[in-house]
């Protein structure tokens, strides 16, 4: 594992001045603070305030990254994390990375230079992501938030997803729907919607219904009716829909109803999350409910002590369904179709 020494050799100075750049960066040259800076990059070298060595005093900020601020999940997630660290004396820094595992890896470098004390993180993919394992290795404290994981080096606060959209699925089941598909963004890139996509199969095959392959959306929030139209048509079309998200639930529903079906006369739909936004449309959009300010208030907690040194730990909440417009038993949709 590349050490300061090695970047301090790249970089053409000495192992002080090194240090000093990671950790009084005002105080060193740009010239010279740059060339250190790429010799770190170049050597993969995290400076995570120097695997604690340089940590002499704490700064009181809370890195957060998310992947956008587009979808109302994160942005209350977001709010509900201030007010807590607010009260623990705590100020936060925001970066996005819009699903993008190369700028996870950019914006974690820049918060760390920025000396924050530890890091809040959902991630694309938290099974497979060098920067986590990086920072594990470092010991930099961080809590991932919505990620579930079996890595025992790793803090995470979540629902359980898997559980979360079996539970949705039931809901469509026990309401009479027999052909239910699932829509998603990319899925592969997301180790939330994969497990989600499982809690819908669980439920088929439970149900000794069949599990269609997800229907695949181009991108996590935003639904395109071209991609659903084809599904539509013939005795085989679904008659529900569950969707990975609420954001992608609510776009799926104008598309639609923009396109002349009806919901939920003709499609019924239900998200995931449980935003706020989604009781103020029309029809109100029934959803798997996350608690998004307790798991903020756990998220803040458990880092402040993965801060003050104590060991992972790894917490999973209890989701609910929360009933909505946008969903209607299967016999009630028959009746409200033309003869």
């Amino acid at each position: 594992m590349t050490d300061l020494k090695e970047v301090a050799r790249l970089a053409g100075v000495s192992r002080a001045t090194a240090a000093r750049a990671f950790a009084s960066p005002e105080v060193v040259r740009a010239e010279t603070r740059e060339r250190v800076f790429v010799a770190a990059r170049e050597l993969g070298f995290r400076p995570n305030r120097l695997g604690r060595q340089l940590r002499l005093q704490t700064t009181n900020l809370i890195g957060v990254i998310v992947p956008n601020l587009l979808n109302p999940v994160f942005a209350e997630q977001f709010q509900a994390m201030e007010r807590a660290a607010r009260a623990r004396g705590y100020n936060l820094l925001l970066a996005t990375t819009d699903y993008s595992a190369e700028r996870e890896s950019a914006v974690v470098e820049e918060l760390l230079r920025q000396r924050v004390d530890g890091l809040v993180l959902t991630v694309t993919d938290a099974e497979h992501n060098r920067v986590l394992e990086s920072l594990a290795i470092e010991d930099t404290p961080f809590v991932l938030a919505y990620h579930q994981t079996d890595n025992e080096e790793y803090s995470a606060v979540s629902v359980d997803n898997r559980a979360g959209m079996a539970l949705a699925t039931r809901y469509l089941i026990n309401a009479g729907h027999r052909r239910i598909a699932m829509v998603a963004g990319p899925v592969m890139q997301s180790d939330r919607a994969r497990l989600r996509y499982g809690g819908y199969r669980d439920a088929m095959n439970e149900g000794g219904l069949e599990a269609r392959p997800v229907i695949e959306m181009p991108a996590h929030t935003n639904a395109d009716f071209a991609v659903l139209e084809p599904l539509l048509r013939g005795p085989t079309a679904p008659s529900a829909l569950v969707c990975s998200n609420d954001l992608l639930a609510i776009s799926l529903i104008a598309e639609l109803r923009r396109n002349g079906w009806g919901v939920p006369e003709r499609l019924s739909v239900i998200g995931f999350d449980g935003i706020t936004l989604g009781t103020q449309m029309h029809p109100t959009l029934c959803s798997v409910v996350q608690p998004i300010t307790e798991l903020a208030h756990i998220v803040i907690d458990q880092l402040l002590s993965r801060i003050a040194g104590a060991a992972p730990v790894s917490h999973c909440l209890p989701c609910h369904i929360r009933p909505g417009e946008s969903t209607q038993p299967y016999q009630e949709m028959l009746h409200a179709q033309p003869q």
